[in-house]
């Protein structure tokens, strides 16, 4: 086809403005005399039938040379050949064709030479991800079958996988997240490459690590995901505390689904295009079982609630999670059996844990958690039902007095201003104490001044 030997005709229905811009950079390019074309993840939605969300062009044009080209450019890794392209808000990396040269941190080359489209290809991470598409021609460029793994639903290494690995480590969980989103198997030599390179994903750093596991947790299939992280080595090499539930017996009156792992893994199996925050609390709701697993009457894991919720905050620090998002995923899992109590709690304690932050992701997750073991979702009905019931006002109801208040009736500031409120808060939750009127006369009753 044309001059490309190895092309093959195929057109696509593209039904965004960013795919019609994208066509608009390769004819501009092609316009000033330059070869280009849409290249990795783009042309590979497009062959399994996905609108792809964003497009990436690979040409032959030096990054000065498209500069030149486009009014509105960003130079982001000229030494790496790459300049962003920006048209109508939508943003394009351009990048030349190259060939890496040595990688000395399992991340980036120490040195790139410009190449052609086949040389490209080839230092590419998946055969999925190593096609070129000519939006004009309508042509697929496939020099690595990524069309042919495609079709078989395969995640396999272009050339020696070894090789693509050591390049660059973030590669080893890029598989696996492929693997997941799109249900498909890994190839055996790049499995087993995986496996055996498995402990230098260390050398990456914890915020891209996270943000593969936030891929994964978030997107489709995600306990496949977890799963074969398990098989290839990985998990416990990112998340040992995870690794350490397999195996971890529960009581089967509680659990008949089995071990803490599996337990988990069929939790996530339910989510439901979950918050992050909501995914690794699911992931990690059980991560005090391990370490406070005995047997007395019974297999019995003693606040592991607690601990899971303080080596939660370790796990969420080390990957650099913000502190927001560490206590947010942190009362998840500390708060995850609180559910079992809710029809015992006094309503003031009902009504402080229905108004809780993010309550949504706790009832959810208590969901989930019920689902993956014995089935009974009574406890989250009721609180469903209280929800409904309860007004805003009636769950979070204005104070009756304030601390300036308290000052007015001569209370002087201090500790036991906090004490007064909360017990007031109580009594106003309880529905003991409707107006102001009998605010202060229960603060007095309660808290009586001594005479001056």
């Amino acid at each position: 086809m044309g001059d490309n030997p190895g092309a093959v005709a195929v057109e696509y229905t593209l039904m965004s403005a960013m795919g019609d811009k994208a066509v608009k950079i390769v004819k501009v390019l092609r316009g000033a005399g330059f070869r280009a074309y849409w290249a990795g993840g783009s042309v590979r939605d497009l062959v399994m039938g996905h609108e792809p969300q964003d497009y990436d062009v690979a040409t032959d044009a030096r990054p000065e040379q498209v500069m030149k080209l486009f009014l509105k450019t960003v130079p982001v890794g000229v030494s790496f050949g790459v300049v962003k392209v920006i048209e109508n808000g939508f943003e394009f990396e351009v990048t030349t064709f190259r060939s890496d040269g040595r990688y000395i941190d399992g991340r980036h080359p120490a040195e790139v030479h410009y190449a052609d489209d086949r040389e490209d290809a080839a230092r590419r991470d998946f055969t999925i991800n190593g096609m070129f598409y000519d939006p004009l021609k309508k042509e697929i460029i496939d020099y690595v079958e990524g069309r042919r793994d495609i079709a078989a639903g395969v995640i396999r290494a272009i050339g020696d996988p070894h090789e693509r690995f050591e390049e660059d480590k973030l590669r080893l969980m890029r598989a696996v997240r492929f693997a997941a989103r799109f249900g498909y198997i890994i190839e055996p030599e790049t499995e087993a490459a995986i496996r055996d390179l498995a402990g230098q994903i260390q050398q990456i750093s914890a915020e891209r690590i996270r943000d593969e596991i936030k891929k994964m947790l978030t997107g489709p299939n995600p306990s496949d995901g977890i799963s074969l992280l398990v098989k290839t080595g990985l998990l416990k090499t990112i998340l040992p505390e995870v690794s350490a539930m397999a195996g971890v017996e529960q009581p089967k009156e509680f659990h008949p689904e089995g071990d803490v792992l599996t337990h988990t893994m069929l939790l996530l199996k339910n989510l439901n295009r979950p918050s992050f925050e909501l995914a690794l609390a699911a992931l990690l709701h059980d991560v005090g079982k391990p370490p406070t697993f005995s047997i007395r009457d019974r297999i019995r894991f003693d606040n592991h609630c607690e601990v899971g919720a303080r080596m939660t905050e370790t796990i969420c620090g080390r990957l650099r999670l913000s502190n927001e998002q560490t206590e947010r995923v942190a009362d998840l899992v500390r708060d995850h059996l609180r559910f079992k109590d809710v029809q015992r709690m006094r309503e003031s304690t009902l009504k402080r844990f229905l108004r809780q932050p993010y309550f949504s992701d706790h009832l959810e997750l208590h969901r989930l958690d019920c689902l993956a073991s014995h089935g009974d979702l009574t406890n989250w009905e009721f609180c469903k039902k209280k929800l409904a019931e309860l007004g805003p006002e009636e769950i979070r109801p204005e104070r009756l007095l304030t601390g300036d208040d308290l000052i007015a009736m001569g209370y002087p500031p201090g500790p036991l201003f906090s004490k007064i409120l909360t017990l007031l808060e109580d009594a106003q939750l309880e529905g003991s104490i409707k107006s102001r009127d009998e605010a202060v006369e229960w603060v007095r009753r309660q808290f009586p001044l001594e005479p001056s």
